[in-house]
């Protein structure tokens, strides 16, 4: 009962975007609130989707953006984590430690460097920002990989070595079918995290027909006529949809994938 309770709390966010997504304009801020608009105004949503302008196409280049860093980051953070779990070289926890180390380091802070090595390569009013550094890996999934790479049997990749298997053959045949719990909460990570970026696309982008949701959604916020708060609820909700649909989809495996690594 107390975690239906708790759970019910947490939902209230995401019920009141939908109930406000449903209301007519002077309903959203009455008081007291009005919980459950009747009748509900289903034409909010087409009309958040013509005030954001073109909700295709942002939602198209926030497609592309996941999907390259989800690509990126799954296979890039599986072979370095393969690296520091699986095979014996000196240094190797040494770095590990300063690898993690990089996690305490927040955006904002290397966001000047950033920018200003993006724009020496000429990338500055393009996507790459956005996408190219996840096939470089990132900390924490590599964490997350090597603690599931970690609890897989040496007697694995030893039979496989005595068999003669190249150490790329046995990440690819051997590991990665085995750490498919691990990469689904890896990727599933990595897609919200791109799908919810506002700060990223503000200061890469230049052009209208690059922007992502997110960005389109700070536009609609933007009016110079006030904020609609029945068509931004309901972009929001859009929005939002998506990654709730894929969570539900794979919530078996990525709660696998968690208690797999051992992290709580």
């Amino acid at each position: 009962m107390l975690l239906l309770g708790f759970g019910l709390w947490f939902a209230l966010p995401f019920f009141w975007m939908v109930s406000t997504s449903l209301k007519p304009l002077r309903e959203t801020m009455k008081m007291p609130p009005v919980w459950l608009p009747i009748p509900p105004q289903w034409q909010n949503y087409p009309e958040a989707m013509a005030a954001m302008g073109p909700f295709w196409l942002y939602a198209a280049n926030s497609l592309v953006l996941a999907s390259l860093n989800v690509v990126g980051t799954v296979l890039s953070s599986a072979l370095v984590a393969y690296g520091f779990s699986r095979l014996d070289w000196k240094g190797r926890d040494g770095l590990f430690f300063v690898l993690l180390m990089t996690m305490m380091i927040p955006f904002p802070v290397v966001m000047v460097p950033l920018y200003g090595l993006f724009r020496e390569l000429g990338w500055i009013g393009t996507m790459k920002p956005l996408w190219v550094p996840a096939f470089l890996a990132g900390a924490f999934n590599v964490f997350l990989l090597r603690q599931f790479f970690m609890t897989l049997p040496r007697d694995l990749t030893e039979a496989a070595r005595m068999d003669g298997c190249s150490e790329f053959r046995i990440f690819w045949q051997i590991i990665l079918p085995l750490a498919r719990p691990a990469l689904l909460t890896v990727a599933l990570f990595q897609f919200m995290a791109t799908w919810n970026d506002f700060l990223g696309p503000l200061i890469f982008l230049a052009r209208e027909d690059q922007y992502t949701l997110a960005l389109g959604l700070q536009a609609l916020q933007s009016t110079i006529s006030g904020t609609p708060w029945h068509h931004l609820m309901a972009a929001s909700t859009l929005v939002v949809l998506p990654v709730v649909f894929l969570f539900f989809l794979t919530q078996k495996t990525f709660l696998r994938g968690i208690a797999a690594t051992g992290l709580k």
